[in-house]
């Protein structure tokens, strides 16, 4: 165990060798920011006063050469090799109301709900709890790193994980879970993580919009919502979008929620119609944004909304939040995709 210390104050936590700054401050209740947790997003990054660090992962996209000459490290990535002296600013929001737990998971049930995205069904080695729309991180065997990916489950008891996986072409980590995890393999995993979880207080209807793996997160809110007693009364709608029509799930999942057709709503589209049978698909056709923007309007802005898929999805998220003018604090989502 390495001893951290937070500059400004007396505040200091343990980090075992194998973990990292962030993951080791989550634990310890602290509001270190973050918000990808794989190096991706420069969220976390830290100054280093005293000590020495290595990052885990020595290609991080949010990491570069001006950072390491000012001595600025991610702790998402950090690993101490000594006792160190760190300046971070802590916020209470970022504080983990179910502290991360590393954890073991055994596979024991896959379903495939389209031609890539499967479903993979964990019992873990000892219960650990997460709010609707968080993620964790799955260390696949003979896969450098851990890869981030969101539940699609919710629980009372903490004993299983449920993750709505999309092959990735040529992807290491997703290779290996399609082609090579059986039922009884066991994984690495520890959470939960992230921000974008469900807001129960929030007095506002609901928006998700998905694609691609971000069903899984939006699947989880979904679930959520048709639980909550504190939201009866509003509405959720779930947009999600593919390519084309064989993309398309979810609606099965949500049609076994109570309110389904009532207080859940589920609006399908794909943006790439087939030009020679255009009445293959008689359903919504476009991006989820410009679906979104079309159905709802200025009503955007009384939503709260939720949102998780591919990178071009969430940049046109985004920009949509911008040009409605929707307050920031009603907009969650977590950069990891």
């Amino acid at each position: 165990m390495k001893q951290i210390t937070i500059t400004g104050g007396n505040t200091t936590f343990e980090c075992a060798d194998d973990d990292t700054i962030l993951r080791a401050a989550l634990r310890a209740g602290l509001g270190f920011p973050y918000e990808c947790n794989v190096g991706s997003c420069g969220n976390c990054l830290f100054e280093l006063v005293e000590g020495e660090v290595e990052h885990e992962r020595k290609d991080s996209p949010a990491y570069t050469e001006r950072h390491a000459q000012r001595k600025r490290w991610l702790g998402c990535q950090a690993k101490p090799h000594s006792d160190c002296t760190v300046k971070v600013s802590l916020r209470d929001h970022y504080k983990s109301i179910h502290p991360p737990k590393r954890v073991t998971g055994s596979l024991y049930a896959v379903e495939d709900h389209t031609h890539d995205i499967r479903e993979f069904r964990f019992k873990l080695s000892e219960p650990a709890m997460f709010l609707p729309g968080q993620y964790a991180l799955l260390y696949v065997p003979g896969v450098e790193g851990a890869r981030a990916y969101s539940m699609g489950n919710i629980t009372e008891d903490g004993k299983e994980w449920h993750f709505q996986i999309k092959r990735v072409p040529n992807g290491a980590a997703t290779g290996t879970l399609f082609d090579k995890i059986r039922i009884g393999d066991e994984i690495g995993l520890d959470g939960p993580y992230g921000m974008a979880y469900l807001r129960e207080d929030a007095p506002r209807d609901i928006l998700c919009l998905a694609g691609g793996s971000g069903l899984s997160p939006m699947i989880s809110i979904s679930r959520g919502f048709a639980r909550s007693e504190k939201l009866k009364g509003r509405n959720l709608h779930f947009i999600y979008g593919g390519r084309a029509a064989r993309d398309i799930c979810g609606e099965p999942m949500l049609k076994d929620l109570p309110g389904f057709g009532e207080s859940i709503h589920y609006h399908p589209a794909i943006s790439m119609p087939d030009p020679d049978n255009p009445a293959a698909w008689p359903g919504l056709t476009g991006f989820v944004h410009d679906i979104a923007a079309n159905m709802f309007g200025d009503k955007l802005k009384d939503m709260e909304i939720y949102f998780a898929g591919p990178p071009a999805m969430a940049e046109a998220v985004t920009r949509l939040v911008v040009e409605k003018k929707i307050p920031p604090a009603q907009v969650h989502y977590d950069q990891f995709y």
